[in-house]
């Protein structure tokens, strides 16, 4: 089992990221208590010395992914997409592990 898989739409995405902040190593994904369902996802940027031996780097080439080892337990198996809709673009995230999740996007 892959750890995670991120589309090739997300890839794009975080690499445009990368490139409107070139002083952040990666995108980072984070896991933290909260939200509707329990737990809430926490996008953000991570530089070269944050990240921790335990955490999972997805480098390829043109755009790097991170995951705190904390948050691996919760996302493993989880597929990263990103959808642009009418009213809105976001990261889309399904994770097979979630056990209940509600609308917010939490």
């Amino acid at each position: 089992m892959k750890l995670f898989d991120i589309t090739d739409k997300a890839k794009t995405q975080m690499e445009g990221l990368l490139a409107k902040n070139p002083n952040q190593y990666a995108v980072s994904l984070s896991v933290l208590g909260g939200g509707c369902a329990g737990f809430k996802y926490d996008w953000g940027f991570t530089n070269k010395e944050s990240i921790n031996k335990g955490d999972i780097v997805e480098d390829w080439g043109t755009g790097r992914f991170v995951v705190d080892e904390t948050s691996l337990l919760y996302v493993t198996g989880t597929q990263i997409d990103y959808k642009e809709e009418v009213f809105g673009s976001q990261f889309e995230i399904s994770n097979p592990n979630s056990k209940s999740s509600c609308g917010c996007g939490d």
